[in-house]
């Protein structure tokens, strides 16, 4: 193992060095494309899998009742063909007639009530629970129509039922279950499962049954072999000997090497993903400097937001001012952001009674270079660290039970197109609120049950103006990724980081 990854990683770097590529046509040639993941997905079952992987596939198998236009942020009509509110926490569908799952059953209401009363029971266990725990049941309305009950109003239910909510067929799932569906997969999605190697490898064909009206078009790729590649240099090696056709999550100082040798595409796209800073301004971890509102704001100004984007972040990413993503619904903009100003932030100090500075705790579980470099920054106004890098378990665990006055995390909302992913997740009083703000609370909780649409921004700008005004949180910026793949293939990334494959086509 231990000779495998040196050579890779040999062999990697110097093809990148001496510029000696030679890409096989294979993929092309044979109509399959070949991708590179990293993790060892541990079910495709889409209700039991939380790993972005698993979301990826999930897209090429199942279809949702709606589905979300990555460029308009639309909700266009899917295995249902429309919908209404009956009012605040009432939907009906009506459902699309002739649709087929890939082992034969015919699609119909019994199949979508069956899915999402079988999510609705607790003790099925679906992954994650935020996902499917906002709606009672579902009711049968006739052959082609579904009346759905939400627990409380919930207006982003759109959303979710355009992205993670995926349709299941009721008499193979009820047989099958979770494991059946592991290893066998079916749905009425763009691309049918042939083959899966648990962790290992997964095989795709195009579905020559895909409904005509589906919004995610006709796959134009005649096959797809997903492989599980945990080294990202053999995942290089192999891309360059054409063994594979598309990776992502590339570094990048490999991504610009990879581009300089013109015989790959290389493409970046910023990501809903975000960083942020965390204070205990509640004193949660027993009184402490982040109490004093003007001590987060001196934080704020000497935070070099766009330097560190520029140096070390790169790519598209964005200086973002408000929590969360600027496409979201809700996201408002025009709120109070902080300039860096490393003197405004010493006088902010000596206004809270610490002209000297002061030594704090401070917790990260990733990107260790980015949380080095603000280090610097709070180094050079007073603030020194006794810096904590943990694995994500440790840090979350420590931050929640308030052992914590200050962190560094970040947050992708699920892909979540919507403020609730993200804002109300933090800040609506629950286990990683650490502010609690009684003002905060209340306006996060209207703009999440209300379904006007305007009371909701209204609301949802309220309160991301006073996490702002206040520093309860501190947004840093939003995070991208690098994508490699052959010269063949027409790839366009999207910001929600779910590569569409089913859009993908040979050149």
């Amino acid at each position: 193992m231990i000779v495998k990854k040196y050579f890779s990683t040999f062999l990697a770097g110097t093809l990148l060095a001496t510029g000696f590529v030679s890409v096989a046509q294979a993929g092309k040639s044979d109509d399959t494309l070949n991708v590179a993941i990293d993790r060892e997905l541990e079910s495709i079952d889409n209700y039991y899998n939380t790993a972005r992987e698993g979301i990826v596939i999930s897209r090429m198998v199942w279809d949702g009742l709606l589905y979300r236009d990555p460029k308009t942020n639309e909700y266009l009509p899917n295995l249902a063909t429309s919908y209404k509110w009956v009012d605040s926490k009432t939907i009906e569908f009506d459902l699309r007639k002739g649709v087929k799952f890939h082992n034969g059953e015919k699609f119909d209401a019994d199949d979508v009530v069956f899915t999402l009363n079988y999510l609705a029971d607790p003790a099925n266990g679906a992954k994650p629970a935020r996902n499917v725990n906002w709606w009672k049941n579902a009711e049968k309305l006739g052959e082609y129509k579904v009346q759905l009950n939400l627990k409380k109003e919930f207006p982003a239910a759109l959303e979710f039922l355009s992205g993670p909510i995926v349709m299941y067929p009721n008499d193979y799932y009820s047989k099958a279950g979770p494991e059946g569906m592991a290893l066998k997969p079916v749905g009425t999605g763009p691309y049918q499962v042939t083959s899966v190697e648990p962790g290992k490898r997964y095989k795709f064909k195009k579905y020559d049954g895909y409904h005509a009206s589906s919004p995610k078009g006709s796959a134009s790729i005649g096959n797809i072999v997903i492989r599980t590649i945990a080294e990202s240099n053999t995942q290089l090696a192999e891309l360059f000997s054409g063994g594979i056709d598309w990776i992502w999550k590339v570094k990048p100082d490999q991504a610009k090497r990879i581009a300089a040798q013109g015989a790959f595409t290389t493409k970046n796209s910023s990501t809903m993903r975000i960083g942020y800073l965390n204070f205990d301004a509640m004193g949660r971890h027993s009184k402490n400097p982040m109490n004093d509102v003007r001590v987060r704001r001196a934080i704020a100004h000497a935070i070099d937001r766009e330097g560190i984007v520029k140096a070390l972040v790169q790519g598209e990413s964005m200086v973002v001012n408000s929590l969360c993503f600027p496409s979201q619904f809700g996201c408002a903009q025009d709120i109070k952001s902080y300039d860096y100003n490393p003197e405004k932030a010493k006088k902010l100090l000596a206004e809270a009674g610490y002209p000297n500075g002061f030594e704090t705790p401070f917790l990260a579980y990733r990107n260790r270079d980015f949380a080095e470099a603000m280090i610097n920054n709070l180094n050079a106004v007073g603030i020194t660290t006794k810096f904590e890098y943990l694995k994500y378990a440790a840090f979350r665990d420590k931050v929640q039970d308030g052992g914590s006055p200050f962190n560094f995390g970040t947050w992708g909302s699920y892909s979540i197109n919507d403020v609730s992913a993200i804002t109300s997740h933090f800040q609506s009083g629950g286990k990683d609120d650490y502010s609690k703000d009684p003002e905060v609370i209340k306006q996060l909780g209207i703009g999440d049950t209300s379904v006007d649409p305007a009371v909701r921004k209204a609301a949802y700008k309220a309160a991301l103006s006073r996490i702002s005004e206040e520093v309860f949180m501190f947004p840093l910026w939003s995070y991208n990724t690098w994508y490699a793949f052959s010269k063949d293939v027409d790839f366009n990334p999207t910001p929600d980081e779910i590569p569409r494959f089913f859009t993908a086509k040979w050149l």
